[in-house]
């Protein structure tokens, strides 16, 4: 399968990213593994998880996502065949977004514990930390790296003036530089990536790994009208797609796939694996048949024409 490297990492991917966001949320331990073990097979390699991950569920704390991820990894014996994407930076208990160098070095400890490794291949700032100066996150990533805790470093949900100050501030003080961004973006959210973030990935040569590939579900065609909120967990997420725009872009993927005699949800990842600007889509599955549709997802290559249409139907206001 073809890789892509995350920025100039040295770091090879190939172009589909596994989301851990539902190993232990929607996705018991059995079925995690199961859904690791299909992913893996089919060729791919990189997983994204993060430690709040998932924090958001009653009697969570946090964590669950890459002890079962370890749990996996110490089963399977292939740590070094997988590329393992996690981050730091959210409110774990401690009431605030966190980047400060003390957070980092304990919670690096944390993620490792969990996920039974002594290595994390990309570490990301989860969200931007503005009561933390850059250059002490940056200089904590900086040890481990040196420690050989991590190999390469991501930047997740940061503006582009932000991101911008950042990478100056790693070439102007010789610290390590985010190689990666992770925003959200699919068919749909594509205004605030393609405005500033696209150009400035592509100028400074960065990977992007974007989350909500799929809108939570919505551009797999499943969610018609509010009476579909209840299909899923996750239904109520999609509820403010259901506009004037949001119809007219499954309508796009609906003709498209049928042209392609494929799945929305497949259309609408390969249109982001076809964009020159992403590296490797995040996209999650919570059973193997979804799993198989990612699978397609990736082999299926839209013609110029289909990218057009689905350009122009989900063109931003």
């Amino acid at each position: 399968m073809q890789r892509r490297e995350l920025g100039k990492s040295g770091i090879e991917v190939a172009p589909l990213a596994f989301g851990g966001n539902v190993f232990g949320w929607t996705a018991d331990e059995a079925t995690s593994f199961k859904l690791l073990d299909g992913f893996v097979e089919a060729g791919f390699n990189l997983i994204d998880t993060a430690d709040v991950y998932s924090r958001w569920v009653p009697g969570h704390q946090g964590g669950e996502s890459e002890t079962i991820l370890g749990s996996w990894l110490k089963s399977r014996g292939n740590r070094d065949k997988v590329v393992i994407a996690t981050k730091v930076g959210s409110d774990m208990g401690q009431g605030h977004v966190d980047l400060s160098k003390k957070w980092i070095a304990e919670e690096v400890e944390n993620s490792l514990r969990r996920l039974r490794t002594d290595y994390i291949d990309l570490y990301q700032s989860h969200r931007d930390d503005p009561n933390t100066p850059q250059e002490e996150t940056l200089g904590e990533y900086a040890k481990l790296i040196e420690q050989g805790k991590v190999r390469a470093i991501g930047a997740s949900n940061f503006s582009a003036a932000r991101l911008k100050e950042a990478l100056e501030l790693s070439q102007r003080k010789g610290l390590p530089r985010y190689e990666t961004l992770q925003p959200e973006y699919n068919l749909y959210d594509r205004a605030d990536f393609e405005r500033e973030l696209e150009p400035l990935c592509v100028k400074e040569g960065l990977g992007v790994i974007n989350y909500f590939a799929l809108a939570s579900g919505f551009l797999t065609g499943k969610y018609h009208s509010e009476a579909d909120l209840a299909k899923s967990p996750r239904g109520q997420m999609v509820r403010k797609y259901l506009n004037d725009r949001g119809p007219r872009i499954v309508r796009a993927l609906e003709e498209v796939a049928q042209e392609h005699n494929a799945k929305p949800g497949q259309v609408a990842i390969a249109w982001l694996i076809a964009r020159p600007s992403i590296t490797a889509p995040i996209a999650s599955a919570t059973n193997l048949d979804q799993l198989q549709d990612l699978v397609g997802a990736v082999e299926l290559k839209l013609s110029p024409g289909s990218i057009e249409k689905l350009n122009q139907a989900s063109a931003p206001a």
